[in-house]
């Protein structure tokens, strides 16, 4: 559905915010992890079309991104990083406002959408009033208006209370069926819950791009718990790298990446975050 080959952006000083990119990725929520900086954003801005490549090509359902764009924002809906709203305005009219410039007229499509997201009782609230959470519900609404093919929302959670993260996780997860969302994030427990690829992106490239499931297995042998007094964890996570530690009345509870087994330790299932850390180390230094 969604095809990068040799895809490079690279900018005015001659840095690279994307080098010799290629990915192929179907239907579902594709995770796209990685720490700041690492090129997300600049990625996701030449999916969306707002920014062309400097080499390479993107195709999504055969149409070319960048020959064609007017083609591809018709069936894609963008939540930036950064989503600004016009304060004076209530949340029907800014998504009414929204659907008329992607071309939808429907006044039961936008009370669908304000339903969908679970602002339809405030929906003649001006926008200035709301909450982080429920500004982002409203992008994700305008983002979902038209009903697009593709959804492409950049680090959605930011700035969000728990109970707000765990909401919009599940309204992109039910968008995903039969279609294609990409959230891209630098938090593992955005993606985790949804996400059925996850590619994992590191200095303008994509290092890893496989299942959860196959990411987790992959870490498998490299995981270690272990407990610490409290002034020996002061040591240890200068030292090693450690995906987890909860302070319990026996000690420090430790998780530590590492191809080597520390002193004390033993074997740990892993989890994403492990996963993603020892992805991290591994294919970022080879």
């Amino acid at each position: 559905m969604l095809q990068l080959d040799g895809v490079s952006k690279k900018f005015r000083g001659g840095n690279y915010g994307v080098r010799d990119l290629s990915l192929s990725i179907g239907g579902g929520v594709l995770g796209l992890l990685g720490p700041n900086g690492a090129g997300k954003t600049t990625l996701m801005q030449m999916i969306a079309t707002i920014t062309r490549p400097t080499s390479g090509s993107i195709r999504f359902q055969d149409i070319d991104a960048v020959r064609q764009p007017d083609a591809i924002r018709k069936k894609l809906g963008y939540l930036p990083q950064d989503f600004g709203v016009y304060d004076n305005l209530t949340a029907i009219e800014f998504l009414s406002y929204f659907a008329a410039l992607k071309g939808v007229h429907s006044r039961a499509r936008i009370n669908q959408m304000l339903e969908m997201v679970n602002l339809h009782n405030v929906a003649k609230r001006a926008v200035g009033g709301f909450s982080g959470g429920m500004k982002q519900r409203l992008g994700i609404a305008q983002a979902l208006i038209n009903d697009p093919d593709l959804v492409i929302v950049d680090e959605p959670t930011a700035g969000l209370d728990p109970e707000e993260r765990v909401r919009f996780r599940n309204v992109l997860a039910d968008v995903g069926l039969g279609k294609l969302v990409i959230l891209s994030t630098h938090i593992v427990s955005d993606v985790e819950s949804v996400a059925t690829h996850i590619a994992i992106m590191n200095a303008g490239s994509i290092i890893a791009c496989a299942t959860p499931e196959e990411l987790m297995r992959s870490a498998e042998g490299s995981v270690w718990e272990l407990v610490v007094a409290s002034e020996r964890f002061d040591d240890l996570r200068r030292t090693a790298r450690v995906s987890s530690a909860v302070r319990k009345s026996d000690g420090v509870h430790v998780r530590i990446v590492s191809s080597d087994v520390p002193r004390g330790a033993t074997a740990a299932e892993p989890t994403l975050e492990d996963a993603f850390l020892y992805t991290m180390s591994t294919k970022a230094a080879a």
